[in-house]
Order: C-alpha cells, then structure tokens, then sequence
C-alpha cells in the first residue's frame, strides 16, 4: 500500500511539477497518426473474446511498485504481467522509468516523441492537466474507444456516474482507463498510531483531544524516556504526514486546499493556523516532538520507533502498523501499535479532517498514446481488468497458485501470506496481483480483509474513518491549460513560504508574533488568485 496517497486535486499537478515538467508540455508534440481515432457509429460495444487472437506485440511503459523493487528487475519478469499477457492474448514490450523517478522518466520520454502503445501514469499529475495532454497529441481523447471497444469499463461508469464525473476532464473526455476504488473501506488508510502497551503501564486513556497528547506525550517522555515521542514522515514536504489532518486539523483546517460554505480555503492562510503552530512550537521546545522533524524519513522514523525513542507517530495500515508490530514484539512481545483517532480540541466533537482517498485514485491509470497504430487493441486489452475474470486476476491472481476459492470467497494462499521465500505479503502480491497497489481495475474489499491481518490493523481503518472530511475535500479537479502555468508558479512561491515559515516558528528560530508578517507575505504572492483558479475548476467539476 502505497504510503500515503493524498489528493490534492491542482495542488498536485502544480506544486511539485518541475520545471522540467513545465517546458516539457511546452514542447512540440509528436503528430499524431491519421488512423488513431475510432470508427464513429452507433454500434453497441463489441464484446470481446479472450484470449485475443493478435500477431501484434504492444509496448507498455510504466513505474514498478517499490514492494517489488530488488525482486523483479522489470515489469517483463513478474509473473503478473506474464500471465496478464496469456489471459488476453496481447504480447506486451515493456519499458520503465527509474524507481520513484517517474515524473521525469516521463518527461524524458515525451520530449524523444517514440511513445509506446501505453503509458500508466497519473495524468492528473501532467502539466496543464490531462485534457493538455491530449490537445498537446501525448494521448488519445478516449471517449469512442470506450464506447466501442471497452463495454466492461462503459458498463461499470454507467452503474456508477459518481465515478464516471471523476473519470473524465471538464470538457467530458475520457483520458486513460482508471484505477479505481470499490468500496468505502478501501478509501481509509492513515492516521495517528501510538503504543497502547505504553499507554496502559501508564493508565493513560488513548487520546483524543489535543490535551490528550499533550499529556500522553509528555508521560512518554518522562516516564518512558522517549528521546523524540512524537515523530512521523517530513520528506520530501517539510511535515507532510499532517497534511490530511493529523494534529492540525484539531484546529479545524489542513494544510491543503478546501472547500467550506462554498468557499474554497488554504489552511496555512487561516487565522488557526497560527493555533497549530504555537501548539507544535511548544511540544517541540518541550522535547515532546523529534528534535530532527524537519528531515525525518522512512529509515529514521524505523529505527526511532524500534528503539522505544518514538511512542506515537502517522502512518498507514500495512506499510506503519503492519511494518513495525513485528519489529517492535520481537524485541518486547508485549509491544502494541493501535490507532488514535484524529484529535479535536474538545472531547466527543468529530475530526474535520482525515485521509480518504476519492474513489479515482491517483495512481494506476493508463492512457493510449496518440500515435498508436494499435488502439483498438490496446482499448480492449486494457478492457480485461474491468472483466468478471480480469477482476479476479487482478485483485487475487490466479486461482490455484495465488488464491483459492473458500465457500465462494477467493482466500489467497501460502505463496501470498506465507510465502516460501521469505517474502512478505506485500511483496509476494506486488509479484501475483495488483490489488495492492494500483492499476486499470476496480480494487476489491476482500483484498484489504486479507491483508490487514492484525485485529489492530482491522480496527484501525474504522477509527480513521470517523471524520467529516468528506464534507470538506475537494474532488478531483484540474486547473485548465492556461490556468495551469499560472498556478503552478503561484503555489511554487506559496508552499516554499509556507514550508519555510512552518519550520522556523515550530523551531523556535523565528518568532510566533511573526506569523502576520507571512500572512501580508502569503497576499502579496497572489494566493487570492489561487483561489480564484481553484474555485473555477471546482465550478467546472460540479457541471461535468
């Protein structure tokens, strides 16, 4: 599971663009080949046989999942995309970007104009948005195709139009064929995290106010000699594990973009965010807070929470409680992680704020590209995963080696749960399946039953889930062209202040009663016109 998979709609594509990014959807863009578009007509969709009888091989290009990194050296080497090859018929030539190099592997290959048959990516993440990608001649404007050559896909966003709004760019084109979640419990994944067992040997309740944690974190520090009792993710983003409201939000604001009374809001220019700050100043000049939270990554915050230096932290299911329980019992079998609810100032009152993916999550999504000359093909390979068949294999694999069927529930085997080669769950899957990632299909909830294995872990994902965040997210939506370059350079200057001023008042290195000076500072750089942009496309997303 990936670590934290926030949303933020146009703060995505344009606060961590490069510029590279931005020349690049600058450049000439390769022509596209006169037999790219669909044959027009009315015609149901074409069901379609597999296997494909086909003599064509298609190119593929994308990123291979970090569980799979030092397993398989290329998407060609792992079973899943061997056997997805023989379920479809479709040969398939792959290529990769460098690991967690995406963005500019895409870059690179857009700018050589030889584009393969597909890329998987996160459009939403291109420089003026997918519809720039589109009109730019990088990909297919995907609307005929689906109507005649996906009637899997069609017939899913036709049950479900609140998926099929996401899906799609104002303009109402379809763009890539999309990963999507299938259910509400799929969507909850990260949170706060402490350790109970500490909590119990202290009497202390789990907290839920921040009163609660001031004392919580205060009793970890005396009386269990934490080094750094509170610590989480800081890289690449200064704090950015508190985006989606851990801690912050108890001041009823987050660090993004979004929507209140049909205004849209930035956290970091509300009068609260002021509160936040003085609170993190104070828990970190008390040594409540790692001294180093400014350059905590994944190895630090491992190796603090296995040295009893940490006692409460924000992270995931899988990739934080399912991580770090079997380091921590083997040391101390008493040991116990559990979920904290997201804090509130006044006990009983429900967060504001929490992560929740949308239904159309980021990530997985796999476009044609405009110079195919095999797109109907691509169309209907990428079709299967939409599939009665294609769901099963890409949520459990296949059946027999990667799961088998127990009084009609697909229960993944010892290769996946117990696998022979030492490998962890999220490994062997990242080798048989998709369902722990990402990809063209809808994501099955009996997935996450099986892997969240830990009672803790099962509970974690209800605690999280109570907030009111869905009343207060903004949905997926995209700045146009011509607003895009605007907003890029805005939240640029923006989130640099932002983080800078964020750093040096919790480090006590600039006064609290500064704090006016950067909200005169956050107006002068054209946040207003942010906001403007911002309000536009979510104007635009509401008449899709």
């Amino acid at each position: 599971m990936k670590k934290r998979s926030k949303l933020i709609p146009i703060v995505t594509i344009t606060t961590m663009m490069s510029s590279l990014a931005i020349a690049c959807s600058n450049q000439a863009a390769p022509p596209a080949a006169d037999n790219t578009k669909a044959p027009q007509g009315d015609s149901a969709p074409a069901a379609t046989t597999y296997p494909i009888k086909t003599d064509k091989t298609l190119t593929y290009w994308g990123e291979i999942t970090g569980n799979a990194v030092g397993i398989s050296s290329s998407l060609a080497d792992i079973p899943f995309f061997q056997e997805w090859q023989k379920r479809t018929g479709v040969p398939l030539k792959f290529s990769s970007p460098v690991v967690n190099q995406a963005k500019e592997g895409l870059n690179v290959l857009l700018a050589s104009g030889d584009l393969p048959d597909m890329i998987e990516y996160n459009w939403l993440d291109f420089p003026g948005g997918p519809e720039k990608a589109i009109k730019d001649g990088y990909i297919l404007k995907l609307n005929d195709y689906i109507d005649k050559y996906a009637p899997n896909l069609k017939k899913y966003l036709k049950e479900h139009p609140d998926v099929d709004k996401m899906v799609k760019t104002d303009e109402g084109n379809y763009f890539a064929f999309p990963f999507i979640r299938g259910d509400e419990y799929l969507k909850v994944f990260q949170g706060p995290i402490v350790r109970k067992d500490w909590l119990d040997e202290l009497g202390l309740p789990i907290p839920e106010t921040i009163d609660d944690w001031y004392t919580v974190l205060k009793a970890f520090k005396e009386k269990k000699g934490a080094a750094a009792p509170l610590s989480f993710f800081s890289v690449p983003r200064p704090l950015e594990q508190i985006y989606n409201g851990a801690f912050i939000g108890a001041f009823g604001i987050n660090r993004m973009f979004y929507t209140e009374n049909g205004q849209i809001k930035f956290g970091p220019a509300q009068p609260e965010y002021k509160e936040f700050l003085a609170t993190f100043r104070k828990w970190y000049a008390e040594g409540l807070i790692d001294k180093n939270i400014a350059t905590v990554d994944s190895k630090t915050l491992d190796a603090s929470l296995a040295s009893n230096a940490t006692g409460a932290t924000i992270g995931n299911t899988g990739g934080g409680i399912g991580k770090w329980m079997p380091i921590l019992t083997a040391k101390d079998p008493k040991a116990n992680l559990v979920a904290a609810p997201y804090p509130v100032l006044k006990k009983g009152d429900t967060p504001k704020f929490g992560q929740k993916d949308p239904a159309f999550a980021p990530g997985g999504m796999v476009a044609i590209t405009a110079n195919s000359k095999n797109a109907e093909l691509a169309a209907r390979l990428l079709d299967y995963g939409y599939s009665d068949d294609g769901h099963m294999f890409f949520n459990f694999g296949t059946e027999g080696v990667s799961y088998k069927m127990e009084n009609g529930y697909p229960k993944y085997t010892d290769l996946i749960m117990n696998n022979p080669n030492k490998l962890a769950p999220a490994q062997a899957m990242s080798q048989y399946i998709r369902g722990n990632y990402n990809g063209p299909f809808v994501q099955d909830k009996r997935y996450i039953e099986q892997y969240l294995t830990m009672p803790s872990q099962k509970e974690a994902v209800t605690v999280w889930s109570k907030t009111d965040v869905d009343k207060y997210a903004l949905p997926p939506i995209t700045a146009t062209p011509q607003e895009s370059t605007e907003l890029a350079k805005i939240m640029t200057d923006v989130n640099t202040l932002v983080d800078e001023m964020t750093l040096k008042i919790i480090l006590g290195n600039e006064p609290l009663e500064n704090f006016d000076k950067y909200m005169d500072k956050l107006k002068s750089l054209k946040l207003d016109r942010a906001i403007e942009i911002e309000k536009a496309a979510l104007d635009r997303y509401n008449k899709r």
